[in-house]
């Protein structure tokens, strides 16, 4: 397990290495395309299925960083009467675990994106608009944060998997990124 400090508290983060010989592909010095990997509301409820993307992830030729972004706020799962308070810290966290990867051994800085699954899609998103080094998003039926609803902002290229018939997130939420 590694780590990193965001706000004065420290943010654990699972390490899955990049597979050697796959199709990523080495930049100079060796170095990879990296992710971050941000889980849903429930947090470490449902870990096993992130670390098992960021295994499979891993596989393909990208480190990976299973960001517990959660840790800001002390929560293992999102307090949603909070959500409106706690959602720009976690943002700013996610974009303190931007840096936190660009910044490690074999990580090509010019190759970050971010996967988000559910809620950590939104701080994606956010991070991103902010953060010229993520060049791509995978977002895994997530939601687009209210900050960004009302102005087309500037993002990297997107890959959304939403279901049509989501009754949680709906996917016209999101997939009106596709008209901006």
């Amino acid at each position: 397990m590694q780590s990193f400090t965001s706000g004065g508290h420290r943010i654990e983060v699972e390490w899955f290495a990049a597979s050697r010989g796959s199709a990523a592909g080495e930049g100079a010095g060796g170095s990879r395309p990296a992710v971050l990997l941000l889980h849903g509301a429930d947090e470490l409820t449902y870990a096993e299925g992130d670390r098992l993307a960021a295994r499979n992830i891993s596989i393909s030729g990208y480190h990976v960083a299973f960001v517990h972004y959660l840790d800001r706020t002390a929560d293992r799962r999102v307090a949603y009467s909070r959500l409106r308070q706690d959602f720009p810290l976690w943002a700013t966290t996610v974009r303190n675990a931007v840096s936190w990867l660009a910044s490690q051994p074999g990580v090509d800085p010019r190759r970050l994106g971010i996967v988000g699954v559910s809620l950590g899609a939104a701080p994606a998103f956010e991070s991103a608009a902010a953060d010229p080094r993520v060049k791509a998003i995978v977002d895994y039926f997530g939601p687009l944060p209210e900050g960004l609803a009302g102005r087309p902002p500037r993002l990297p290229p997107i890959l959304i998997l939403h279901g049509a018939s989501d009754p949680i997130v709906p996917a016209q939420r999101v997939t009106r990124l596709n008209a901006s």
